[in-house]
């Protein structure tokens, strides 16, 4: 690895004395380090280049931050499939690999090749409104339509594969991946479902028929939800970062993408270690 791009939260404390330490370190090491105009001024240097530029010319991204900004820096990167490594700035992430005072012995490891990569399911949604395109994103974790900050219900009505399955009505539906499983589906009663594990998860929101429970679905079916209640201020969020105003009628088409987010991984600690220190299984 030559090139490693940084993607930061500019708004944690000390990120800047952080950062440049950092940077310091890898060009000791002759690494080139690619960061935005916003993080390069964190450390008074200047840059032209946009986030977009640096998935694009890095060979493995470093993000300091937390869960929120590595769902950033996956949309960021997809179509570049550049491998990620976490650093969280705070507690222990079910994202982020490794802990700020873990940061310099595990970049030591990956530039020795002591890790492995794992590909995580991406999810490409996109909104239609009579017959026209008005929105699409990729996400790592959901797509979420729900009822905005109604009071009522909203009703949607799901297909999968072009075969009507059902309508629900409720607060809404959480469309999302096994890496979103942890997240709003988790809190919603979905399943938690291992990240290696092809589908994409149903979880309904507050639903008003107790008999539509969470559903899963194979990774390769198309999946349209279409607002049917007329109710103004539904929304479309995807990954809880990005979200859309919707009508009545307007369908949201969700499928696997052809792109996954690679996360960088070491062999001594696995995903249910993860969960077990996350979700403190085991305690008391």
């Amino acid at each position: 690895m030559k090139t490693i791009g940084i993607l930061t939260k500019p708004k944690f404390p000390d990120v800047g004395h952080i950062l440049k330490d950092l940077v310091a370190w890898l060009r000791e090491r002759g690494m080139e380090v690619a960061f935005d105009a916003k993080t390069a001024s964190l450390i008074g240097e200047q840059s032209t280049a946009k986030k977009t530029q640096i998935a694009s010319t890095s060979d493995m991204v470093l993000v300091l931050g937390g869960d929120g900004t590595i769902l950033s820096a996956a949309r960021l990167v997809e179509e570049h499939s550049v491998p990620i490594l976490g650093v969280n700035m705070g507690g222990l992430g079910f994202l982020t690999e490794v802990t700020l005072d873990q940061l310099y012995p595990s970049l030591e490891r990956v530039f020795a090749g002591e890790f492995t990569l794992e590909d995580r399911l991406m999810l490409r949604a996109q909104i239609h409104r009579h017959g026209e395109h008005v929105a699409q994103a990729t996400v790592l974790n959901d797509v979420v339509v729900n009822k905005g900050t109604l009071a009522r219900m909203i009703e949607v009505q799901i297909a999968i594969d072009g075969r009507f399955v059902t309508s629900l009505r409720g607060d809404g539906l959480i469309v999302s991946t096994p890496t979103g499983s942890t997240a709003y589906s988790l809190s919603a009663g979905g399943p938690i479902v291992a990240p290696s594990v092809q589908t994409l998860i149903l979880t309904p929101i507050s639903p008003h028929t107790l008999t539509h429970r969470p559903l899963l679905i194979p990774s390769n079916a198309g999946l349209e939800v279409t607002l049917i209640s007329k109710d103004e201020g539904a929304m479309t969020t995807f990954d809880g970062q990005v979200g859309v105003a919707i009508t009545q009628g307007d369908t949201i088409a969700v499928s696997a993408s052809k792109h996954a987010t690679r996360l960088i991984r070491f062999p001594d600690r696995t995903y249910y270690d993860v969960l077990r220190m996350k979700l403190k299984w085991g305690d008391g």
